[in-house]
């Protein structure tokens, strides 16, 4: 009898594996330099963060007001001109001098306060340090409102008023007859042309107006609201017809240069008279002819 047959086993088959699992296994050397790449990165991105608040802390590399230089402030502005433009800037608290938009934002403050009329130039360097560089606006005028004056500069922008006491506000023309109020904030334009033409005269008048004891400007307007002329009146009640503003000559009408000249030999021309007009030419005496003596 033949002995019984041996069955031959055969090793059990591996466990399917899923795609995923495969895509895993096949790439795990990789995977595992990502998680390492991932890991540094996160972990200097913390550090960086932590670091990077002490960089801004440091004194060196924030910029604080105490830290800037403000050139050209003129001496009528009373105020803090650079504590104002930061503040209202919300720039107060220090700037940092990694921003790369630091030397814009700077400038951008100090254009936007009224007094400014140009930044010419912004420095910045380290140790946090800045030099800034203005050109301010020159009042020229008072511009008489309901219940006190407004200043403005030559081209009729109103000024920050609160800068003048009132000794230093009645030293400056008067312009009256304004019927308007400013169509805009402080260092913007008033928006009128009433405004606009007093403030050319004043600014014309300059340092002639004191010396010929001038008190006010005051325009003639039409029924439509438009200058037709304007009076300068003097302490005493005389009045002085200047005519257009300066640039708004009318054909044959002296230049403001040459009313000016005449203004200011009034003092001697027309000392009695209560009024005298620039805008035609005075009266020359008759030439009386000499008598020959014998």
């Amino acid at each position: 009898m033949n002995p019984p047959s041996r069955r031959r086993e055969q090793p059990p088959e591996p466990p399917t594996v899923s795609g995923v699992g495969r895509f895993l296994d096949e790439h795990r050397a990789g995977l595992a330099s990502i998680v390492v790449v991932a890991a540094a990165v996160l972990g200097g991105w913390m550090a960086w963060s932590r670091l990077g608040e002490r960089v801004r802390g440091d004194a060196d590399l924030v910029l604080h007001a105490d830290a800037i230089e403000l050139e050209g402030v003129a001496p009528w502005i009373r105020g803090d001109l650079k504590l104002e433009a930061l503040r209202d800037a919300s720039l107060a608290d220090g700037l940092p001098l990694d921003d790369s938009e630091l030397v814009r934002r700077l400038a951008r403050a100090f254009a936007m306060h009224p007094w400014v009329r140009e930044v010419v130039s912004v420095n910045v360097w380290h140790p946090a340090g800045a030099r800034v560089q203005v050109r301010c606006r020159e009042p020229v005028a008072m511009v008489g409102v309901p219940g006190g004056l407004l200043a403005v500069d030559a081209e009729g922008v109103v000024l920050p008023s609160d800068d003048f006491t009132a000794e230093a506000a009645a030293a400056y023309p008067k312009i009256s007859g304004v019927g308007s109020g400013p169509q805009g904030t402080v260092g913007f334009p008033w928006g009128d042309l009433v405004v606009e033409q007093g403030a050319a005269l004043a600014a014309a008048l300059g340092p002639d107006w004191q010396p010929l004891g001038l008190v006010e400007c005051r325009p003639v307007l039409t029924k439509g609201g438009d200058v037709q002329a304007w009076h300068l009146i003097g302490a005493e009640g005389r009045t002085i017809v200047f005519g257009s503003a300066p640039g708004h000559e009318r054909a044959g009408e002296p230049t403001a240069a040459a009313k000016i000249a005449r203004l200011r030999s009034l003092p001697k021309e027309a000392a009695s008279k209560t009024t005298v007009d620039l805008t035609v030419e005075p009266e020359t005496p008759p030439v009386v002819p000499s008598i020959p003596t014998g």
